[in-house]
C-alpha cells in the first residue's frame, strides 16, 4: 500500500508545472492562436516579413554589453563544448545577430517581425510568468521620425484589431533624461542608481542622491519634476521652458516630431509622454514607448530605438522595434469582458466501423472544401447523445453521422434539427 501512494504521489507530481509556466489549452489557446494572426496579418500589412531565431543561443549574444536583462535572471546551460548557453530572455538582440549577418551590405530599409517566446527567470514572488509568447517587429536602417510613427502606429493599430479599445500609449525619449544626467556628470554607478529610484518612482531617493552631488538649483529642479512630466503634447513644451541641454532638447523636439506625424495616422488620441520613463532595456537610444490598458498592471506592449545594438555585431544601422506581450494582452482582453469571437466551424463526421471508407471519402471531399473536420469513429459502448454533448463541449456546430453506407443524419447541434441525405448526393452535387 505505502509503494502504492508513493507512486501515485510521483504520478501526480507530474502533472504540474514548473513555477512561472503555464498550459494553455482548449478555448483559451485557440482564442491566443486567433488573436497571434490577426496581429501577425496587421505586420503584413505594414510590408514586415517573418524570421525564426534559436530559442537558446551564446550567452554573449545577452550579456550585459548589450544592454539586455541581467545575467542572474537569464536560464543559463551548457552545451558539449562547455560554451554558455541561455534560452533568450529578450529577442531583439537576435534580430540584430541576424541582420548584421544575413543584411551585411544592404543600406535600404530592412522589415523582419517575429512570434516566439522568451524565457526570464523572476524571482518567484513576484508572481510573474517566466516564459512569456512575444509578437514584434524590427525596422532597420531607417533613423526618421516617420519610422517611430510607423512603429507606434502599427502597435496601435495591432491592438485595436484584437478588438482593444481603451489603452493608452506612453512615450518617452531615453536621451531626454541622459543629457540631463549627462549635464549633472553622474558616473556609471550613480546612472544606474538613479534609474532605479526613477523606474520605481522613489523620489525620496531621487531628492537624496541629487542632493549628494553639486547640482545647479535649476538642474535639480528638473530631476525632482520628473514625475510632473507626464500628459499631452504639452508637456513638451512646458519642459522645453525648463531646460538648455542640448541633448534633452533635441529628445523633446524628435517626441513632438513624432505627436504631429501620429496626428496624420489618426492616432494621436492614443498618446501620452512621460518624461521620465525608463526602459529595463539598456540598448534604448531614443524614442521608447509602453502600451498600457485596464485589467493587467504591466504594459501589453513595449518599444523603442536602438541605434547602437547592431554595431556591436559589427554592422551600423539604426533600428527600431515594438514587442507585443501576448499573454499579458490575452489577460486584459479577457478582464475587460471582450470577446474573441470563435465561430462554431468545426464538423464532426461520426461513422460506425462498417462505414470507414465512406466516413474518409467524405472527409476528404469537405476538407477539399476548407471545411474543418473531424473524424469520429463510433463506438458500440456509446450512444449518439453523448456524443452530441462531446460536440457541443468541443465547439462543435454540426454532426454528419453516416448511419448507412449511404445515408447521413445531418444534426444541427445549436437547432437540434436532423436532416437525413446520401452520401453521393454530397460529393457529386
Amino acid at each position: 500500500m505505502n509503494y502504492q501512494n508513493k507512486d501515485y504521489r510521483k504520478n501526480h507530481e507530474l502533472l504540474h508545472t514548473p513555477e512561472g509556466v503555464r498550459d494553455i489549452y482548449g478555448l483559451e489557446c485557440r482564442k491566443k492562436l486567433f488573436v497571434e494572426d490577426v496581429i501577425q496579418k496587421v505586420f503584413k500589412r505594414y510590408g514586415f516579413q517573418h524570421i525564426q531565431t534559436p530559442t537558446f543561443e551564446f550567452f554573449d549574444i545577452f550579456n550585459k554589453e548589450r544592454g539586455t536583462v541581467p545575467s542572474k535572471d537569464m536560464y543559463k546551460f551548457f552545451d558539449r563544448e562547455n560554451n554558455t548557453i541561455v534560452l533568450r530572455p529578450d529577442i531583439t538582440p537576435s534580430i540584430a545577430r541576424c541582420a548584421a549577418k544575413y543584411f551585411k551590405d544592404e543600406e535600404f530599409p530592412i522589415r523582419l517581425c517575429y512570434l516566439g517566446n522568451t524565457f526570464i527567470n523572476n524571482s518567484s514572488y513576484q508572481g510573474k510568468l517566466k516564459e512569456v509568447t512575444q509578437i514584434g517587429c524590427e525596422l532597420i536602417h531607417d533613423d526618421t521620425s516617420d519610422a517611430d510613427a510607423e512603429l507606434i502606429a502599427l502597435t496601435i493599430e495591432s491592438l485595436l484589431q484584437t478588438g482593444l479599445k481603451d489603452f493608452q500609449i506612453d512615450v518617452g525619449h531615453a536621451d531626454f533624461l541622459a543629457g540631463l544626467l549627462e549635464e549633472a556628470s553622474f558616473d556609471d554607478e550613480e546612472v544606474e542608481q538613479l534609474r532605479i529610484l526613477i523606474a520605481s518612482k522613489n523620489m525620496f531617493g531621487v531628492e537624496e542622491l541629487i542632493s549628494s552631488k553639486a547640482v545647479n538649483a535649476q538642474l535639480k529642479e528638473l530631476f525632482l519634476k520628473l514625475p510632473d512630466f507626464v500628459g499631452s503634447i504639452e508637456v513638451i513644451t512646458y519642459a522645453q521652458k525648463l531646460t538648455r541641454n542640448e541633448r534633452s532638447l533635441k529628445a523633446l523636439e524628435r517626441m513632438e516630431k513624432l505627436y504631429h506625424i501620429l496626428e496624420i495616422y489618426g492616432y494621436s488620441n492614443y498618446i501620452s509622454f512621460d518624461l521620465g520613463m525608463v526602459s529595463k532595456y539598456a540598448y534604448y537610444t531614443g524614442v521608447i514607448f509602453h502600451a498600457y490598458t485596464y485589467g493587467t498592471g504591466e504594459a501589453v506592449a513595449t518599444g523603442g530605438r536602438y541605434n547602437h545594438l547592431m554595431e556591436q555585431f559589427g554592422k551600423k544601422a539604426p533600428a527600431i522595434g515594438l514587442a507585443i506581450l501576448v499573454d499579458t494582452l490575452m489577460m486584459a482582453l479577457s478582464r475587460q469582458g471582450i470577446d474573441i469571437e470563435q465561430k462554431r466551424i468545426h464538423t464532426m463526421i461520426l461513422y460506425p466501423q462498417e462505414n470507414r471508407e465512406a466516413a474518409i471519402h467524405l472527409a476528404n471531399f469537405y476538407r477539399m472544401q476548407n471545411t474543418l473536420i473531424e473524424l469520429v469513429r463510433k463506438s458500440s459502448h456509446r450512444d449518439l447523445a453523448e456524443y452530441k454533448v462531446f460536440a457541443r463541449k468541443t465547439n462543435m456546430s454540426l454532426i454528419l453521422f453516416i448511419e448507412q453506407k449511404d445515408r447521413i443524419a445531418l444534426i444541427q447541434l445549436d437547432k437540434e434539427e436532423v436532416q437525413y441525405v446520401k452520401v453521393s448526393d454530397i460529393i457529386h452535387n
